[in-house]
């Protein structure tokens, strides 16, 4: 390595959503940017190992569906086949790896170089590159976005082969006839039901009492039921006791019941920020008991030159809001007037049917004791629902009673991911019903059931 230290603007620690959004914008304001990823690649585990391939493998389980479904419709096919190595395929080469290229060639337009090893900051303007091209590099400024890592499994875990974290479960092993799936979050969901409809009775564990826990449950009924119908068992308000591997398959105790064989486990019991080990106690960047690093309004740490953001900085773990806060982080270290004051970062479950919301929620609004109404409408009453065999869906606006403005929207239903857009838009532009119901939404579509909840607000005013 010797005393060769080189000098840039920028350095950003993690190639994931944020990161390499903040890297984009870094070079386009004329600051030298460089990238340091273990990997030396562009996207991250939300690119690679979770958020891309897990909506592609839900794509595959919906079309699934939507066949056996056909036959409503008096339309007929063959019981679908899975072939696992042109799945895989599909998604490393079509999906992941067309998006990867495109990340790539965008670096090499802005002029952001991607060096491959582990960063490690000896002090508040310094790190080393560990691994395959080991050096140090001294920054005016640095972006610290090295995002989550999966908790770790409850208890003492057998044999590693037998139990997989998500990004281990989204490159489809195997189709095991018998899956336990350990948490009722949305990653435990959405990969339970990728593996439900390609042939695996799923049993799913969840220690509250309800899937989804802390979202609307208007929301969640709808999807509760369809995990009901999709998944072999349902276990609320239960914990996995002793488990162990015998004959190649793991048996555990669900709650106080007898022990069950299963194929394999998912443990899907959320993600903790990765902060240590990169040096972060030679600087003076403070983390919280769970590693989440500390940052202000503009995305700064205690070390004043020192920035982070993603996964990293804390909830909520979104690579939609590391992608903001990248923007509001470059542009804050190029000198810029810039802040992460964001109003509503929308969230979203990508099931079926899918859930998304953003703002204030009801219960959340009753135990800060906030008055608001509620506007709701049923996907029965919509006729593009209808069209689409899929009135199980349900739009709710939560709305302040004087001033009618929305402060909240949840959806559930397909395309509600889509969808939310338009309710994000709404609570941070701090729009009115009067507004949303004034706006005309083309018929018939799903959109209408927007500006139908803010009717339905105005006329019971």
């Amino acid at each position: 390595m010797g005393d060769l230290v080189r000098e840039v603007d920028v350095a950003v620690v993690g190639g994931g959503p944020g990161g390499y959004t903040a890297a984009f914008r870094c070079a386009e304001l004329g600051l030298e940017t460089v990238v340091v990823d273990d990997g030396k690649r562009l996207g991250g585990v939300c690119l690679f190992e979770g958020c891309v391939p897990s909506k592609a493998l839900l794509h595959a389980a919906a079309l699934i569906d939507q066949a056996g479904q056909a036959a409503e419709l008096g339309i007929e096919f063959g019981p679908p086949r899975v072939s696992l190595d042109l799945l895989r395929k599909w998604v490393s080469e079509r999906v992941v790896g067309t998006l990867a290229r495109g990340l790539a060639a965008a670096a090499r337009a802005k002029g952001v170089e991607v060096l491959g090893g582990r960063a490690v900051f000896e002090g508040p303007r310094q790190l080393r590159v560990e691994g395959d091209e080991p050096q140090k590099i001294r920054f005016a400024h640095a972006l610290v976005a090295t995002g989550s890592a999966p908790l770790a499994p409850p208890g003492s875990a057998p044999a590693r082969e037998r139990v997989m974290d998500p990004s281990a479960a989204l490159a489809l092993p195997e189709v095991p006839e018998r899956l336990l799936v350990i948490g009722g979050g949305y990653v435990g969901l959405e990969i339970g039901m990728v593996y439900a409809a390609i042939g695996s009775a799923v049993t799913l564990v969840e220690t509250t009492d309800n899937l989804l826990p802390g979202v609307d449950r208007d929301l969640v009924r709808p999807l509760a039921r369809r995990v009901g119908s999709r998944f072999a068992a349902v276990h609320l308000g239960t914990r996995v006791g002793e488990w162990a591997e015998r004959d190649g398959r793991v048996e555990a105790r669900l709650g106080g019941a007898a022990p069950q064989s299963f194929d394999r486990v998912l443990v899907a019991e959320g993600r903790r920020a990765r902060s240590d080990g990169i040096g972060l106690e030679t600087t003076a960047v403070r983390t919280d008991a769970g590693g989440a690093i500390a940052v202000d309004d503009r995305c700064r740490t205690d070390e004043s030159r020192i920035y982070a953001v993603g996964d990293v900085t804390g909830e909520p773990m979104l690579a939609h809001r590391a992608m903001r806060q990248g923007v509001v982080a470059a542009e804050a270290m190029a000198g810029r007037p810039a802040a992460f004051d964001t109003v509503a970062v929308p969230a979203v479950v990508f099931t079926d049917p899918e859930i998304a919301w953003c703002g204030l929620g009801e219960q959340e609004a009753g135990r800060a004791g906030r008055p608001v109404r509620v506007a709701t409408v049923p996907w029965a009453a919509s006729g593009r629902a209808a069209t689409l065999g899929r009135a199980d869906g349900l739009t709710k606006l939560v709305l302040d009673p004087e001033s009618g403005r929305v402060l909240g929207v949840g959806i559930v239903g397909p395309g509600a991911s889509e969808l939310i857009a338009e309710g994000a838009l709404a609570v941070e532009a701090a729009l009115t019903a009067e507004d949303l119901a004034a706006t005309v939404h083309p018929h018939p579509t799903r959109s209408e059931t927007l500006m139908e909840a803010a009717a339905a607000f105005l006329r019971g005013r």
